[in-house]
């Protein structure tokens, strides 16, 4: 998403926890769109005054992409409240405390976008992920609420919807259960694609970000409020 708004001329400032990390993704974006301005800050957003402190650093934002989030496949009865609340922090707190940090100068600038990362886990809440589930329908609910307090402007607050997307994340998953069951990793891949899927394979993190990119645009200006599907068709729903 990162690299996508950089090519179109934005200017970029990506997130992480790790100074290292964050370090290694502004290099490459620079490299791969030397016409965007490209910066990083390294902050907790699972933290109050870690967001505080980034607020401070970013100064005024036009788009602002909530990607944030963690997963991972868990039985109910042995989800304790400490990691509800570390999800609740994570998936839901983060976006809520970024948007109310940075919605007022989108409105008083009178143009802007928010976009919330969203998964087909919010609407068919999985019953081995309900902790995940569960908050990114919270997520969800914040959004389309911010739009609400968009009314007759030039700002928009969306959800992206995305389906199985093979990120660095789902791919580290993958490649370890393949180790620990001797198969072969694409063969596993395959395997876990869900049946309802129309695309009948992984989405790539880019087919995500196109969607983004265009939202983030002048030209996604009648859509606010809406959740937007890029989930390959693993959602069965009309609407």
């Amino acid at each position: 998403m990162a690299s996508a708004c950089a090519a179109e001329g934005a200017d970029v400032v990506v997130n992480g926890r790790e100074p290292a990390r964050v370090e290694y993704a502004v290099t490459k974006l620079q490299a791969d769109a030397p016409n965007s301005r490209v910066s990083g800050i390294t902050a907790d957003l699972s933290v109050t005054e870690a967001v505080q402190s980034l607020l401070v650093d970013l100064g005024a934002v036009d788009v602002l992409v909530n990607n944030v989030g963690q997963f991972d496949v868990r039985p109910f009865m042995a989800t304790g409240d400490e990691e509800w609340q570390r999800y609740v922090d994570v998936n839901l707190m983060s976006g809520v405390r970024l948007a109310r940090g940075l919605l007022d100068g989108m409105l008083t600038r009178n143009w802007g976008r928010v976009i919330f990362i969203g998964t087909e886990s919010a609407v068919n809440v999985p019953g081995d992920m309900i902790h995940y589930g569960a908050t990114k329908a919270a997520s969800l609910a914040v959004s389309n609420g911010l739009a609400k307090l968009t009314r007759g402007t030039g700002v928009t607050v969306n959800t992206v919807l995305g389906g199985p997307t093979y990120s660095d994340g789902v791919a580290h998953v993958v490649e370890a259960i393949a180790s620990a069951q001797a198969v072969p990793t694409d063969d596993l891949k395959q395997d876990m694609v869900p049946g309802t899927s129309l695309l009948q394979r992984f989405i790539e993190p880019e087919e995500v970000a196109d969607l983004v990119t265009f939202l983030a645009s002048p030209r996604s200006s009648a859509i606010n409020g809406a959740a937007l599907r890029a989930d390959g068709g693993v959602l069965t729903t009309l609407t």
